[in-house]
């Protein structure tokens, strides 16, 4: 146990100091193993290989690099314009309108391009210039923006899951299938947001000229792309007709053909998705194989059963277990963002988790909240210093003022998925077998 607890405190010393999360993990996990198991450093070696070339094999594995070629195809298709004009049409004459469609259309390009980072960069070279010329506060446009791009960690296909899905040998399908409800919540809270905002600055997000009904129903002509792959997706998942990973490849083609429709790729463009995704994926893998690695580190040095046994001496009931680790995401969010979250701590509460009773698609809909709290979590957010660094002439405490009201309304949306686990399990449980 101490020597699971000194790896630790080595990780977070690392990871504080700039080194790279996939090194930390394999090095802790690697000298971890060898310093506890008889076999030394030749266990360690053995266990490390075939940890890597066990998921390298995974048929599953191939997911991943699938659907983040799939969000590169999407970038380069200048999809995202379409998409808020689209949100526009339909909802900028409300008062706070604007934001209602910042928040709407990240929920639609998040479906494709499946990153917090790529959907709030996007979304702030298109949302905030119209925002502003309606005369929006910045403080409100640039939080809008901050709250939507975390949306891309949870709407499904969604990066985050299939990495989880990974680590815990859990239904990537029943994962992406959970999160349909619980996003659909999670857009709910941020209208409701947007709502009471206007109600106590209502001068904040002033409406925008209403469209005619041709107008709005011709930017979604616009869309129809979008909708029909996002569709194509979840319906096959749902329904059986292919699995996850065929889903990735389906996915990344009709991506690609969405891409030559619109006339958005050329040979060059090609190539640079493909180096795009390549490196994108290579960081991603490198983080995979750490965690792994550092899993059974933490398996064999006993730490999360020393964990479990002081919980059960506490005599709390599950549901106050699962709080106090909510505690404990919350404060650790202010200081670790986003995958660095779930490559850290997925070894250590999934088995807690899993021997309280609780199920694990559950536990992964619920953890992936928790991480996109992170990326809006003062004072390191990491989309508010996205923000930050695209729109440097808005003053980092008016980026704070604008996120603050939605990182609230996550306690919400935390709190509905926490108290009603039906919100995640039933679509899974009804849908696949």
């Amino acid at each position: 146990m101490l020597t699971a607890a000194a790896g630790f405190a080595v990780m977070l010393i690392g990871f504080f100091i700039g080194v790279p999360l996939g090194i930390v993990l394999l090095a802790v996990g690697f000298f971890g193993f060898s310093f506890i198991h008889p076999g030394g450093m030749a266990a360690a070696t053995v266990m490390a290989g075939q940890q890597i070339l066990g998921l390298t094999l995974d048929f599953q594995f191939a997911v991943l690099p699938l659907f983040i070629l799939t969000g590169s195809f999407v970038n380069h298709a200048a999809i995202s314009d379409d998409l808020y004009e689209a949100a526009h049409r339909w909802l900028g004459h409300l008062r706070g309108g604007l934001a209602l469609a910042t928040i709407a259309a990240c929920a639609g390009f998040a479906s494709i391009c499946h990153s917090s980072i790529a959907t709030a960069a996007t979304m702030t070279r298109v949302a905030v210039p119209s925002m502003r010329r309606y005369h929006y506060a910045d403080w409100l446009s640039t939080g809008t923006v901050c709250a939507g791009g975390a949306l891309g960690m949870l709407v499904p296909p969604s990066g985050a899951l299939i990495v989880y899905g990974l680590l815990t040998q859990s239904d990537i399908a029943k994962l992406f299938v959970g999160a349909v409800i619980p996003v659909l919540v999670s857009i709910l809270v941020y209208f409701a947001v947007i709502f009471v905002v206007m109600l106590i600055k209502p001068e904040a997000g002033r409406p925008a000229e209403a469209a005619s009904w041709g107008d709005r129903w011709r930017s979604l002509y616009k869309v129809w792309g979008v909708l029909a792959l996002f569709a194509l997706i979840m319906g096959g998942i749902t329904f059986g007709i292919f699995t996850a990973t065929e889903a990735g490849g389906i996915g990344a083609g009709g991506s690609l053909l969405l891409a030559i429709l619109r006339r958005k790729m050329s040979w060059a463009i090609f190539y640079e998705s493909l180096v795009d995704a390549a490196r994108t994926t290579a960081m991603v893998f490198s983080v995979i194989f750490g965690a792994l690695v550092l899993n059974q580190f933490i398996n064999i040095s006993g730490m999360s059963e020393t964990v479990l046994a002081f919980i059960n001496q506490l005599h709390a009931s599950p549901m106050e277990i699962i709080l106090v680790i909510m505690v404990f995401y919350v404060v650790l969010g202010m200081f670790v963002e986003g995958f660095a979250l779930i490559f850290l701590t997925v070894p250590i509460f999934v088995p807690i988790v899993s021997a309280l009773g609780f199920d694990l698609i559950w536990w992964g809909i619920v953890l992936v909240i928790v991480v996109e709290m992170s990326v809006l979590h003062p004072p390191l957010g990491l989309n508010i210093f996205v923000m930050k660094s695209l729109l440097p002439e808005v003053p980092l405490k008016e980026i704070y003022k604008g996120v603050i009201p939605f990182w609230m309304g996550d306690f919400v949306r935390l709190g509905l998925v926490l108290a009603f686990p039906a919100l995640v399990l039933y679509l899974p449980h009804l849908l696949i077998r």
